[in-house]
């Protein structure tokens, strides 16, 4: 499993899991985006980092972003599940290295709340105790996805081996690091709340994820955001600027380079980044960049 890859998105889909009104969609669309200036252009897609089987394969219009581009444009460098030293280093990443552990950082009420979810997977707290919270709050995600049997590699995943197998050119808006850094340091400060609040949301899951699916696949964005977005800015606006915010206005330099360059690249981000006012979307079409969906 790439651990990394998982980290991402399960975080962010764990935090919008409170609205669980199914959306009608309505425009015929996708998930992809042209971004031109003159005769310059690239493709943009919204990804979900992890995706079940049964939606492959995945809506045309990103099969054709990706035939009309040279590269491939990820958020990180994951390393597979082979790289065992890489991924060993993360997992250590994760832990406490001052000797903390969760039962003494959290409340008594938070802690044994905490350790009757885990049981219910027939796994004991005590395995994760010097784990950080983000990574505890990732582990829960997981967990839930695949008991709702919705796991499985995502939109990355498949353009990463699918480039690799054409020979295609791989670039990256972050460094795996920095990533790293991110979900070791989900709800620092604040870590009795963060966990309690993602105990408290984290049985509405299947159902959020199941309803966002089709909005996704059909790129309507209306649903998208009110599903997704609306739910993270209410619930967690520290979350939301760092794990948003902040990294949509660090990709727009790298996006605007690559807009210079004579090839053609497909950049795949999270969806969640491509929603609402501080989205990379808004923000290139500030910067005069033409922006039309698929």
């Amino acid at each position: 499993m790439k651990f990394t890859a998982v980290f991402r998105k399960t975080i962010l889909c764990l935090s919008v899991i409170g609205l669980m009104s199914a959306p009608v969609v309505t425009n015929a669309a996708s998930s992809v985006w042209k971004v031109s200036k003159g005769n310059q252009h690239l493709y943009l897609g919204g990804t979900i980092h992890f995706l079940p089987p049964s939606q492959f394969p995945l809506p045309e219009e990103f099969q054709t972003a990706y035939r009309n581009s040279e590269s491939v444009v990820l958020e990180a460098d994951v390393p597979g599940p082979q790289e065992v030293q890489a991924q060993q280093q993360m997992m250590m990443e994760m832990t406490f290295a001052d000797g903390r552990t969760l039962d003494r950082m959290l409340s008594e009420e938070t802690y044994k709340a905490l350790s009757h979810y885990f049981s219910g997977f027939g796994a004991d707290l005590e395995a994760f105790n010097s784990f950080k919270p983000g990574f505890i709050v990732t582990l829960m995600a997981v967990m839930e996805a695949q008991r709702a049997r919705l796991f499985g590699e995502g939109v990355d995943a498949y353009f990463d081996q699918l480039s690799q197998r054409d020979n295609k050119s791989q670039e990256y808006l972050e460094s795996l690091g920095f990533q790293v850094d991110l979900i070791r340091n989900l709800g620092k400060g604040y870590e009795d709340e963060f966990i309690r609040s993602n105990i408290e949301q984290v049985g509405q899951f299947e159902a959020m994820y199941t309803n966002f699916l089709p909005a996704w696949r059909a790129g309507d964005i209306k649903a998208m955001e009110e599903i997704f977005l609306k739910p993270v800015i209410e619930s967690d606006p520290v979350f939301y600027e760092s794990m948003i915010v902040k990294r949509n206005k660090n990709w727009i330099a790298h996006i605007e380079k690559m807009l210079t360059d004579e090839d053609k690249e497909f950049v795949l981000v999270g969806v969640g980044h491509l929603l609402g006012k501080d989205s990379v979307i808004t923000l290139l079409q500030q910067k005069g960049y033409q922006v039309s969906q698929l």
